[in-house]
């Protein structure tokens, strides 16, 4: 699967979303068909982070581990891989050194 590395003709919120002291910081974005999206990075930590919509997290940089709410199983995550988390739900993230990430909400 191709790496998402830009987005033309969009709508963007200046100021950054921080999430846990510091650890994840996003940005918020509408293209011009009025899907939105987020892009961000996570930093060295273990996070638990809750959905509202649907969303498919999509790997641009480094990497993580993560899990699905009710499942035991870590799933390894690289450059160019996506993952799929339910509405209203959790996962749970460890990061090493960074992910960075392009959140679509579906």
């Amino acid at each position: 699967m191709t790496t998402t590395t830009q987005f033309d003709n969009v709508s963007l919120t200046t100021k950054a979303n921080v999430y846990f002291d510091g650890k994840c910081v996003s940005h918020s974005f509408t293209l011009a068909d009025g899907t939105k999206k987020s892009v961000g990075v996570v930093l060295a930590s273990s996070l638990t982070f809750g959905t509202g919509a649907a969303e498919i997290m999509e790997c641009v940089g480094g990497g993580c581990e993560y899990k699905l709410a009710g499942t035991d199983v870590w799933v390894k995550q690289s450059e160019g891989d996506r993952f799929s988390v339910p509405g209203n739900s959790k996962f749970d993230i460890r990061v090493a050194e960074a992910y960075h990430y392009i959140c679509h909400y579906a």
